[in-house]
């Protein structure tokens, strides 16, 4: 598949070394445009209408973010570019939107625009891009939502209303607040990476649960959760578990 992309960086060194390595490593990436200035970004991708934008995360007056939320429709799969920032990489990683870590990898940039292909195939960009611009106004790691990749497409969940996730066979089971459990073929390694914060603890390899639901710790090693799941702790984490709740 033949793509059109936009690169938009203010560093011109920057978009000249991306450039190289898309036009040797990733032949069918067609770039139509590209913009050191943020604030010509924003009608220069309307007017364009590409398949892909490479997006700096750090620019001056406006950041990559501030010019995603300004375009009217943004219906565009993104590959945001930035230095190792972890407030970024959590958010972009909470929507399912690809990104690389600056300086930029060559296996690691094929691997993005590899995937961000099948997502244009897929035409999820528009809501996925919308969730990143709701989750950036939202200051609680909790009333956040991720992207869940299920057998019926993309479910859009809220944080505070996941209890636990279980792990099977590379497969990972959801189970959620008020509605019935979502299967995604994530598995629960990249669940913890996306959930890697206080309020998660991965309290055995195949279980990670959201702390908020925890009703009792057993002192047999389980935890009781509101939903009545009683789940195992695994016998290596358990002192470490019970230091993280006094705490």
């Amino acid at each position: 598949m033949q793509i059109n992309a936009i690169i938009i960086d203010d560093e011109r060194k920057a978009i000249a070394i991306l450039k190289n390595k898309l036009e040797r490593l990733c032949p069918n990436v067609n770039i139509i445009a590209e913009t050191q200035d943020p604030k010509d970004a924003i009608a220069l991708v309307e007017a364009k209408n590409p398949h892909l934008v490479f997006l700096d995360v750090a620019m001056p007056e406006l950041s990559g973010f501030d010019v995603l939320s300004k375009i009217k429709k943004p219906n565009f799969e993104i590959i945001f570019a930035t230095a190792f920032d972890n407030y970024a990489i959590e958010a972009i990683k909470h929507c399912a939107i690809g990104y690389l870590v600056k300086p930029i990898d060559n296996v690691d940039l094929v691997t993005a625009v590899k995937k961000a292909i099948d997502n244009i195939e897929e035409k999820s960009a528009l809501e996925k891009n919308k969730l990143l611009i709701d989750n950036l106004g939202v200051q609680t790691f909790q009333d956040k939502k991720i992207v869940i990749p299920s057998q019926d497409g993309l479910e859009f969940v809220k944080i505070s209303e996941i209890i636990h996730l279980k792990g099977d066979n590379g497969y990972t089971h959801i189970y959620i607040e008020n509605r019935k459990s979502i299967l995604s073929s994530n598995s629960i390694g990249h669940f913890n990476k996306i959930l890697d914060n206080q309020s998660f603890y991965l309290i055995h390899k195949s279980h990670l649960i959201n702390l908020s639901y925890i009703e009792k710790y057993l002192n047999e090693g389980y935890v009781q959760l509101s939903n009545g799941s009683k789940l195992p702790v695994s016998r290596n984490r358990r002192q470490e578990f019970l230091n993280s709740l006094k705490s």
